[in-house]
């Protein structure tokens, strides 16, 4: 029992050795199957793996059959757990267990039953061990040195996380939560309008055949060292890099251009499986990804080795690219938008990750749910990577802590700032608009198929004296917020929601509201465009120059006046500029004649797409076929060309294509 021990022969080491009077090993056994007990109390039954799989920081058993019964007083055995490729036991990669309580290490070990020849052992890993794919061998002491069986795949195990261990720095004392957020395989990715919000159903498939060993590789591909592999911050930071490609030849690779034809679209995707399986098999990244994809597949990885995680969605999240609390929106001396000049953009919607973890790097009250993002969007330390990063800390202004928390606080608390450039090149802040950023955050609700808003898990509510103070906190570590507060136009510029089914005509309503006494004539700018999800301009369909006069408010009653254009949206107009995704976005900006004030309104229509149904034969009954249908009709007057579905069911079905030319 020897750390630099490397002998691994069970036969003799002298011909003299006499093997009926001194201990040896005849077997071992596991306990491996999905329905014994090991399996069935660690919460691994689900696993599609035909190995022993358990979690840390919790007992596991393993018979071992001798020549002879075991006589604790004479004999001496243990097992030895190995990992990686030069186990050490100073480095935790070598790891004995004896069976006696004089002598211990960290991983527990003790006899809980003996039956003529076989022994029951208890091993009980340390709460923060190194997690992936070990070894064990078993070792006995002779007077002829030490025997210790072959190294045989039979005895291969996994040792995950442990959310149901309250010693497990990843331990989640909700079993509704543990359930959703570390079992549950099929969830709902939130995506659209904060007006209008769209579901997206995904198969994270994370107890999928191959899955543990392609999720594991991810960290053997980054050359993460095994000696860190137990700590879930440095785990899920390094994921976070290798679950794209930018830099390091990760798993996803991202596209946003709208041209796929050398990979799969980003929308088509159902699940994780196919594209987890494929980059452990090909070791290539996968193409193409875009938010969604790097948060589902984030979510299959976190939730595979054991860390509780969800997908989270926010709507209007802003992309802070030099570390500020602002996107600015360029406007010309008439009050016209300025596309050559507006580089900021605000995403409908930006999909990342919590996981939850105790944070022992910082202060007490900053563990629970930390944003992970595996979007290549910023660099972090050299690599593209975000988190994590407490949540709370967000909360809280507390952007000083590690990781990434400036980055993940402008998403959500960022203001719109509409600047007039004069012909010198300088700026004038005209309107900020501190409530548009951060309008939404939406999970899936545990147990059930309903969203949960948790947006009061990252910011007070506006205009309150707490969130308030939280921006002057976050300024004074670093966070630069526009200071100007200019007055408000008195000409009020709204838009209404609108829920459009892709390729029908619609009518666009633009009210313009007069808070004054007198009459106000506004000189307006209407731009339509389809635009990505991301915020950014795919082409123009429409631009009008209306100027609308309005009446000052009644002094005797004080109603206000109000004067609506209307706005005739032909489906022929937009329908050859889609893009995926298929949304279209309104700005409207005007310039007050009468006290050159600019008034501005946004609005994105995200357009419905044709349904999909699904039917599923009834009565279905294990071990016999069931049929499954998707139906779809076109319901435009041009033909679909090019037209692929893609199906799959957890535990059903793996992921089927057909495609219609």
């Amino acid at each position: 029992f020897n750390s630099t021990s490397s002998r691994s022969c069970s036969s003799s080491s002298s011909s003299n050795y006499d093997s009926t009077k001194f201990l040896d090993i005849f077997d071992t056994n596991m306990m491996h199957r999905a329905d014994e007990s090991n399996r069935r109390l660690h919460h691994t039954t689900l696993f599609n793996l035909d190995s022993l799989i358990v979690r840390r920081g919790q007992e596991f058993q393993v018979k071992i059959t001798f020549n002879r019964p075991y006589k604790p007083a004479e004999d001496k055995f243990a097992l030895e757990f190995v990992i990686g490729s030069s186990p050490q036991y100073s480095k935790g990669t070598y790891i004995p267990v004896f069976p006696t309580p004089d002598r211990q290490t960290s991983w527990a070990g003790r006899v809980l039953e003996t039956s003529n020849n076989v022994v029951t052992m208890g091993i009980t890993p340390a709460a923060n061990c190194i997690v992936g794919k070990y070894h064990m061998y078993v070792a006995i002491v002779t007077p002829y040195g030490i025997r210790r069986t072959r190294r045989d795949d039979s005895r291969d195990l996994y040792i995950l996380f442990n959310p149901w261990a309250a010693d497990d720095e990843v331990f989640l004392d909700d079993e509704t939560e543990r359930e959703e957020c570390v079992m549950t395989e099929l969830g709902i990715i939130y995506h659209g309008s904060y007006d209008d919000i769209a579901e997206r159903t995904w198969n994270y498939g994370q107890f999928n055949h191959g899955m543990l060993d392609a999720c594991l590789y991810i960290l053997d591909r980054c050359q993460m060292p095994i000696t860190n592999r137990g700590d879930p911050v440095k785990v899920t930071r390094q994921a976070s890099a290798m679950l794209n490609s930018r830099d390091d030849e990760g798993v996803l690779v991202g596209n946003w251009s709208g041209n796929y034809v050398d990979g799969v679209a980003p929308t088509s995707w159902t699940g994780s499986t196919d594209i987890l399986l494929s980059y452990y098999r090909s070791r290539q990244p996968v193409a193409y990804a875009q938010c969604w994809v790097y948060a589902a597949v984030f979510n299959t990885f976190l939730r595979c080795l054991g860390i509780p995680s969800r997908v989270v969605t926010n709507f209007f999240s802003a992309h802070d690219n030099d570390g500020n609390l602002k996107t600015d929106i360029i406007l010309d001396e008439n009050g016209r938008i300025d596309r050559s000049r507006t580089r900021d953009s605000i995403w409908n919607y930006h999909c990342w990750n919590e996981c939850y973890m105790a944070r022992q790097d910082l202060p007490p009250g900053f563990g629970g749910w930390q944003v992970v993002d595996a979007t290549p969007q910023e660099t972090s330390d050299g690599l593209y990577r975000c988190g994590p990063a407490s949540v709370q800390a967000i909360k809280h202004g507390q952007t000083c802590y590690p990781y990434d928390a400036p980055f993940v606080f402008a998403e959500v608390n960022s203001d719109v700032v509409f600047n007039v450039r004069s012909k010198d090149g300088t700026l004038e802040p005209v309107k900020v608009n501190r409530t548009h950023v951060g309008r939404v955050v939406l999970t899936k609700n545990p147990g059930d198929l309903t969203r949960r808003d948790i947006t009061d898990q990252y910011k007070f509510p506006e205009g309150s004296p707490e969130e308030r103070t939280v921006l002057e906190k976050a300024v004074k570590y670093g966070c630069k917020r526009e200071q100007s507060n200019p007055s408000p136009a008195d000409v009020e510029l709204n838009m209404p929601t609108l829920e459009v089914t892709m390729g029908e005509d619609f009518e666009l309503t633009l009210e313009f509201v007069n808070h004054s006494g007198e009459t106000r004539t506004v000189d307006a700018y209407i731009s339509g465009s389809v635009v990505y999800y991301t915020g950014v301009t795919s082409s123009e369909f429409l631009f009008r120059t209306p100027t609308v006069t309005v009446g000052p408010h009644k002094c005797k009653d004080w109603s206000l006046q109000s004067v609506k254009e209307l706005l005739d949206i032909e489906a022929r107009t937009y329908m050859r500029h889609l893009v995926e995704q298929s949304n279209l976005n309104f700005i409207v900006t005007g310039k007050v004649e009468e006290t050159e004030q600019i008034v501005s309104a946004m609005k994105v229509v995200t357009l419905r797409n044709p349904r999909l149904i699904i039917e599923v034969s009834e009565n279905g009954r294990v071990n016999e076929e069931m049929i499954a249908s998707v139906r779809f009709t076109n319901p435009f007057s041009f033909n679909l060309e090019g037209v692929y579905v893609r199906m799959e069911g957890p535990g059903l079905m793996t992921a089927a294509t057909k495609y219609y030319r």
